[in-house]
């Protein structure tokens, strides 16, 4: 019977559930993938739950499908939660519809789900061309015996290396032995001075750690490894089991390598189809159940410069120069996904082993929400707010992956995303929080472009809290939490505000000059008065002091021995040193007043609440 008919018969409360959750999906699968259903019977309908990204394989799906009538095709497209199938005859898919509507199923997890089928005219997907494999990677299986596979699995004895103070450190999905030299996640890097008694070298290719060649063993398990250009595009390959991956040249120089952590692999379903690109044939894809995978990665040592065509990522070419004052929205996006985004995904793992206690205030403006409000959390970190006041659907996003993947380990709802354009409906939300997110756009512009979606999010009455760092770092006569944390080396003197002040203007010539373009922003008594700045180098501060600039570098000691006060003396994103690596993060810290005017910019808000709170100035606004 077709969805007109409905209408005509008098429903029981069951079905009457049945037909409000099958609307509901109708008009999801609408709003959100443009997929339009029709009310009357055609050979093509849309299986709503019944998708790869439910959980759901190929495999379990199709014999569902088959009972019915003779399929077609059955369309999967990848991370989706819903399928198209496709039957010979409309009475054929007539049936589906009347018998498999509100059908329970279990998917591969074995968690109870539940189908609800709509017709369409025909499934709209656009498929993307095949890719071809990045240059220089080339798989070979079967390249060992089955024998010879159990035999080194067998010849790995995990335990004797849990005393090691590098065992599984910095790894959160997979265990690590180390051959020949051993790799320090800490800083990426190999001590060429003190090789191990072995001969196979950690799998991450620094350029000026390891020559060309990086060869990968894959034994236990077939595995899905994710390559990506630095223009965006990217590929998923297969690695059977007993397969040897080979990187050489720009596969090795210049796309990123890893794989993601996941329970299920979305693979090819052909038996034939073993190994290679996965394609976006949404009619050949289904689920692999990943196992435990072991490999063996064979680098060799590099002892000499890498002198690579790929100068633009090698770190052994790459001639680090500071980065200045943007002049340009295009020159901002660069310097933030240089000393922002890329910076955060590097030190991901520190940084959230630091970030645990919850800031009183923000919990109160949590706690006193409604119960059941909406509530989204930009720049949501390592998440550690998400979870705070159980009474409300709080879901976070972030820029960087490593972050969001920290949340999902916690069971944590999260998605990557960027803070200026956040794939959420307007509207949506009853709350939002942004803390210590806005600081790090480095242009007056962009700041209030990521007010204002923030605001975007919000119903009308909902509030944001939003919090940046403050440059008065010393507020009615008392320090903040950041300055009193100030920790001296042993038998160093601390280094007066003038000395400091003194070292700034230094690194920025001419600061002086009144003909130069650069001017140092100066402190003024009850606030602080800064004129642009352009064609200048961006200060690096040093760690629990005062600021004497609003737009500086603030450096992140990777954990090692080096102490947090030590001086840094190179430019870039990230310098390796022995034993820990220094990275340097954009801030533009706020002056008193500078945040509630950015917010005053916005027509549809008001300003319910400003607050200094331990460095940091706070506003609570409300949209109109």
């Amino acid at each position: 019977m077709d969805t007109n008919h409905q209408s005509n018969i008098k429903l029981s409360k069951t079905e009457k559930k049945f037909l409000r959750k099958q609307i509901k999906a109708r008009n999801t699968l609408l709003r959100h993938e443009g997929i339009e259903a029709v009310s009357y019977a055609t050979q093509s309908l849309v299986v709503a739950n019944g998708g790869l990204g439910n959980s759901v394989s190929r495999k379990q799906l199709l014999p569902v499908l088959e009972k019915c009538g003779l399929v077609e095709a059955l369309l999967m497209p990848p991370n989706k939660p819903y399928s198209f199938v496709r039957y010979t005859t409309t009475e054929e898919s007539r049936k589906a519809y009347v018998t498999l509507n509100g059908k329970e199923i279990v998917d591969d997890l074995g968690q109870k789900i539940i189908l609800y089928l709509n017709f369409v005219e025909k499934a709209q997907w656009k498929e993307m061309g095949l890719q071809p494999l990045p240059p220089g990677l080339m798989v070979v299986e079967e390249i060992i015996s089955s024998e010879d596979e159990k035999m080194l699995l067998e010849s790995i004895i995990w335990t004797e290396d849990t005393d090691n103070q590098n065992f599984q450190k910095s790894l959160k999905h997979r265990r690590v032995k180390h051959f020949g030299y051993e790799f320090h996640y800490e800083n990426n890097n190999v001590d060429k001075d003190k090789p191990l008694p072995g001969g196979i070298p950690p799998h991450i290719d620094t350029h000026s750690a390891f020559e060309d060649e990086i060869v990968s063993l894959s034994l236990g398990s077939e595995i899905v490894m994710d390559f990506k250009h630095p223009d965006g595009v990217t590929v998923q390959v297969m690695l059977p089991r007993r397969s040897l991956l080979v990187m050489t040249g720009e596969s090795r120089y210049l796309w990123t390598h890893g794989i993601t952590p996941r329970k299920f692999d979305t693979v090819q379903a052909s038996e034939h189809y073993k190994s290679g690109i996965i394609t976006s044939d949404i009619g050949d894809l289904t689920l692999s159940k990943r196992g435990i995978r072991t490999s063996f990665t064979f680098r060799k040592v590099r002892h000499t410069p890498c002198n690579c065509s790929y100068s633009s990522v090698c770190d052994s070419q790459r001639k680090e120069t500071p980065p200045s004052f943007p002049e340009s929205d295009k020159e901002a996006s660069q310097l933030e996904q240089e000393y922002v985004h890329r910076v955060y995904e590097e030190i991901a793992g520190h940084f959230s082993s630091t970030r645990h206690t919850p800031w009183p205030r923000i919990v109160e403006f949590l706690k006193a929400l409604p119960s059941g409000s909406i509530v989204a959390d930009i720049g949501c970190g390592n998440g550690k707010y998400l979870g705070i006041n159980k009474e409300l659907y709080m879901i976070g996003c972030d820029r960087s992956q490593s972050l969001v993947d920290i949340c999902r380990e916690k069971h944590l709802q999260a998605f990557v995303c960027d803070a200026l354009a956040i794939p959420v409906r307007s509207g949506s939300c009853d709350a939002c929080i942004s803390v210590a997110v806005i600081h790090h756009f480095s242009t007056a512009e962009r700041r209030v472009a990521a007010l204002q979606e923030l605001v975007r999010l919000l119903r009308p009455g909902g509030k944001a809290l939003i919090y940046v760092w403050a440059m008065e770092q010393e507020y009615n006569n008392q320090k903040s939490k950041y300055l009193k944390e100030n920790k001296i080396s042993q038998g160093k003197k601390e280094i007066s505000d003038t000395s400091v002040q003194r070292q700034l203007v230094e690194q920025m010539p001419n600061a002086n000059s009144q003909d130069s373009a650069a001017s140092v922003p100066s402190i003024q008594e009850g606030g602080c008065n800064s004129r642009k700045v352009t064609n200048s180098e961006l200060p690096i501060h040093t760690n629990r002091t005062t600021f004497h600039s609003q737009d500086v570098l603030v450096p992140w000691h990777l954990k090692g021995n080096l102490g947090k006060d030590k001086p840094v003396e190179p430019f870039g994103p990230i310098r390796s040193h022995d034993p820990g690596s220094v990275f340097h993060r954009y801030y533009h810290v706020f002056c008193d007043g500078e945040l509630e005017a950015a917010c005053q910019t916005l027509s549809n808000v008001s300003i319910l609440q400003s607050y200094y709170d331990q460095g940091n100035w706070c506003v609570i606004l409300q949209k109109i």
